[in-house]
């Protein structure tokens, strides 16, 4: 799995930090958007796991913080 860090504006203009896991070998064969629980993070272990898992299937999976959590801005 190869991971990129992500930074996109939400439409109040706050940066959210996101980590977009891609498959190692393939082109993607499907995207997915991770919206985990309000409480959690993008970095939470329960997440991370099953971004791995998916990106072993070959899926691309963006998971990010929302506003005011994590690595991203706003209150």
């Amino acid at each position: 799995m190869h991971t990129k860090k992500v930074i996109f504006e939400n439409a109040s203009g706050h940066r959210l930090a996101a980590l977009l896991d891609l498959p190692v070998d393939d082109a993607p064969i499907a995207y997915a958007l991770f919206a985990h629980c309000f409480t959690c993070s993008k970095n939470y272990k329960g997440v991370a796991r099953v971004s791995r898992a998916l990106a072993a299937e070959g899926v691309a999976v963006l998971r990010f913080d929302f506003t005011g959590l994590g690595d991203s801005e706003g209150d």
